[in-house]
């Protein structure tokens, strides 16, 4: 809990060159996670001042909160190490990506099938015990 309050007060940038990507992103869907929060404040805000100094107070400290966070040493160094192993991995092809998609797709609605039946059969014979 310390660290977490120090590296909100800690004015550095920490590896700036390093994970930028994987920082590039939590701070977007932090930034989108509070423009939501602040947007449905203002919805439900009666007053003028709750329909829009509250919400702008919220989405500056959202913000700023968002982008200390993601240069905490700790977070940081997550961050720095998920988009490293994200490197490394092999992505198929889109040819193979389209065949595994598919055959997917197919078999999902294939076991819907099969369950559906089933759930058809025990439904007749329940109604014939019962």
């Amino acid at each position: 809990m310390a660290e977490l309050i120090a590296g909100m007060f800690n004015t550095s940038l920490y590896k700036r060159s390093q994970g930028k990507v994987a920082r590039q992103l939590s701070f977007a869907a932090i930034a989108l996670a509070v423009a939501a929060g602040a947007w449905k404040l203002s919805a439900v805000a009666t007053t003028e001042v709750g329909q829009y100094v509250t919400p702008m107070v919220v989405i500056a400290v959202g913000l700023w909160a968002g982008f200390r966070l993601i240069n905490i040493p700790r977070f940081a160094d997550f961050l720095i190490s998920v988009e490293a192993e994200m490197n490394k991995v092999s992505w198929p092809a889109r040819g193979e990506l389209w065949r595994a998609s598919t055959v997917v797709i197919v078999v999902i609605f294939f076991l819907a099938a099969i369950l559906f039946i089933y759930d058809i059969l025990l439904k007749t014979l329940m109604g014939w015990v019962i």
